[in-house]
């Protein structure tokens, strides 16, 4: 736990966890992530090992850290290649991953060679990261590599900086700027997984803080959630019966496509895609669990219209 007071997230845990469970074993040639496993905890590794194996576990607790994982997996896939397409599609000199949780891209994406990264979250979740990566730095380099001797030096992006925002509170745009975010040049933005868990105001205030950075040739990536009422009654009940990892990490708001775009478009940005999960995992082939997390969960890209 941090200074703050708040803990570091949950929810980032489990995103990297079913990362994890899905290296290798889901859309071959599509999807990887060997760095994922390498940041969790030996508990943390449990289900995810469980998982991979197909081995369900016995008792009430590591059932549900398993079908947590597992559902999470099913999510995940779709969700990371669609935004890694999109990367490789919009890319500039500049990455900025907001809400970056246990993201993994700057050590595990060659395309981002010749881009600067700024990885961009709340102090608590940030720390906890940078803890992480240090005890996995000397499994950060493939085998005859030069063994890294920092965190940054083990990834593959030209450079990384890590920059503490909490969003609630915090001024995005000070804090790019003091992290030497340079506005004038095309930015690519990703945001994946953060946008449910922050307010509408929150939402609103974030697009602004990067509209107000965003040069011409810009591109946005957001990963956001569709009202579902059979997705929110989920949450509710695994809160109810203390079953959810991540519950005390609720959604506080949901968008559906067209608030979204006109959202995006109040700051100059137009989106030019917008895809629901499912629709993602049924293009990769192989059966695909109609889960309505799949079903509203969303990837949209937005370019910068502004000239």
């Amino acid at each position: 736990m941090s200074a703050s007071g708040r803990a570091a997230s949950r929810t980032a845990v489990l995103v990297c966890q079913g990362r994890a469970a899905a290296d290798g074993t889901t859309a071959a040639g599509r999807f990887t992530d060997p760095v994922a496993v390498r940041l969790l905890r030996a508990a943390e590794r449990v289900p995810v090992d469980e998982v991979r194996a197909g081995s369900v576990p016995q008792g009430w607790q590591a059932r549900v850290a398993y079908e947590s994982v597992r559902a999470c997996a099913e999510v995940v896939v779709p969700r990371t290649i669609a935004i890694d397409e999109a990367l490789r599609t919009h890319s500039t000199g500049q990455l900025v991953i907001l809400g970056a949780g246990l993201d993994t891209r700057a050590w595990r994406l060659p395309g981002l060679a010749g881009t600067d990264v700024w990885e961009v979250d709340h102090p608590a979740s940030q720390q906890d990261k940078r803890a992480r990566l240090a005890d996995a730095v000397p499994l950060l380099r493939g085998p005859g590599e030069d063994a890294a001797d920092s965190v940054e030096a083990a990834a593959v992006a030209r450079s990384l900086r890590f920059t503490p925002v909490d969003f609630a509170v915090d001024d995005l745009g000070a804090a790019l700027a003091a992290a030497g975010h340079d506005p004038s040049a095309p930015t690519t933005w990703l945001w994946e997984g953060v946008v449910p868990y922050l307010t509408r105001d929150e939402v609103r205030a974030t697009v602004a803080a990067l509209a107000a950075r965003t040069a011409p040739g810009s591109t946005l990536v957001v990963n956001y959630q569709a009202p579902s009422p059979r997705a929110t009654a989920g949450r509710r009940l695994a809160r109810l019966l203390g079953s959810s990892v991540t519950s005390g990490e609720p959604w506080r708001s949901l968008w559906k496509p067209p608030r979204m775009a006109a959202l995006l478009a109040s700051y100059g940005l137009e989106v030019v895609s917008d895809d629901d999960l499912l629709t993602l995992a049924h293009a990769l082939g192989g059966p695909v669990e109609r889960r309505s997390s799949l079903r509203s969960g969303r990837v949209a890209v937005a370019e910068s219209r502004r000239g």
